[in-house]
């Protein structure tokens, strides 16, 4: 093991874990699990966001700290973040058999089964919530930081000067992921946290394949950004911003509709809703609503149009330099997107029955209206 890479990732980690815990944010009650159970988590992710963003500027700025060391040893980095994550992923098959942290939780009798897939659906060790540090606080993170130190390497090898299409590349990319930060109690609610345990298939996911995948397009143009016109990359630029603003104001729309309890007005007009009962694992009966206006009347996952394309856009600053690298997070994420939108839609099926067959008939595509 490279002994740099391994205080890069030792000391990352380490902040992230006092920011998770110890920066100052609201208690957030998250949705009811399937076992009953409602999780609570400290608001503080912009907070953490816009400290770590600081702190790793500041490092560069006052020569504390040469970040493009990022660059140069990222494939050893990779490599400390899969002995972490496989380490991780056994301790975590061998704590949910032995100390669970709640109810939401169960075994295969099959170490390999629970190991890809996970035993806990909500891990804690000493107060620290793992998916939140492996899914946001350390994967979204890092997705953060890297861009950066990359954008330092290009100005490295360009004589102190940044190319305007990494400059594109990484905003674009930071504006994403302040997106998600803002929303990131939101996400809590989500299918990955919701639903998918602390395993293998997630954990490994976020600690590993995020890291890697998510950043490949700005490690590539740390050091073979074209120079396309100027007019180019500033119509990219705000196309990108475009389409990460209709992606949160898709979420954000759900998200004032459940908090109000339906009790809104979403382009212009109250919203049409379906109210939804459906039964716990410990049988006891709830309601949720379905949202049936604004965006999400277009398709049932119509978030996922401009998050594709908001990907697209901060990799299009590499044009036709090359069609892999610079594209196979947008690739990846098409399928990954497409996958999710049949799993939940089997999930949301399973457990709303005819009333997700009247959401379906009244919004009767996945992503795209008329295609898919």
């Amino acid at each position: 093991t490279d002994p740099e890479a391994l205080r890069i990732v030792a000391c990352f980690m380490a902040f992230q874990l006092l920011l998770q815990k110890y920066m100052p944010g609201e208690d957030f009650v998250a949705t009811v699990t399937p076992a009953g159970n409602r999780p609570v988590y400290k608001a503080n992710g912009t907070a953490s966001f816009v400290c770590t963003l600081f702190a790793t500027l500041l490092l560069q700025a006052l020569d504390l700290y040469d970040i493009t060391k990022v660059y140069d040893k990222f494939p050893e980095i990779i490599s400390v973040m899969n002995v972490f994550a496989l380490t991780l992923c056994a301790l975590l098959v061998w704590k949910g058999r032995v100390a669970p942290s709640s109810t939401d939780c169960g075994t295969n009798a099959n170490w390999i089964v629970d190991y890809y897939w996970g035993v806990e659906l909500h891990p804690r060790v000493l107060g620290w919530d793992v998916k939140m540090f492996t899914n946001c606080r350390f994967g979204m993170m890092f997705w953060a930081v890297a861009p950066i130190c990359f954008a330092a390497k290009n100005i490295q090898v360009n004589g102190g000067n940044l190319q305007f299409g990494m400059f594109v590349n990484v905003v674009l990319q930071l504006i994403y992921i302040f997106k998600f930060f803002h929303w990131e109690m939101g996400y809590m609610c989500s299918m990955d946290i919701q639903h998918d345990r602390a395993g293998y298939y997630l954990c490994w996911g976020c600690l590993v394949w995020v890291p890697t995948i998510y950043t490949s397009q700005s490690f590539y143009l740390a050091e073979h950004c074209p120079d396309l016109p100027f007019m180019t990359n500033l119509i990219i630029f705000v196309a990108g911003c475009l389409m990460v603003f209709i992606n949160y104001e898709a979420d954000n729309q759900r998200a004032v509709f459940r908090s109000s309890g339906g009790k809104c007005l979403i382009w212009g007009k109250v919203p049409d809703k379906i109210i939804a009962e459906y039964k716990t694992g410990s049988n006891e009966m709830k309601k949720s609503l379905l949202l049936v206006g604004g965006w999400w009347s277009v398709s049932r996952h119509f978030h996922y149009i401009p998050e594709i394309l908001a990907s697209l856009c901060w990799s299009l600053p590499a044009w036709n330099s090359a069609f892999v690298a610079p594209y196979f997070y947008t690739t990846y994420l098409t399928i990954l997107l497409i996958d999710r939108s049949y799993r939940d839609d089997d999930r949301c099926a399973k457990k709303y029955g005819t009333y997700w067959s009247e959401y379906r008939s009244r919004v009767p595509s996945k992503i795209i209206p008329g295609i898919l």
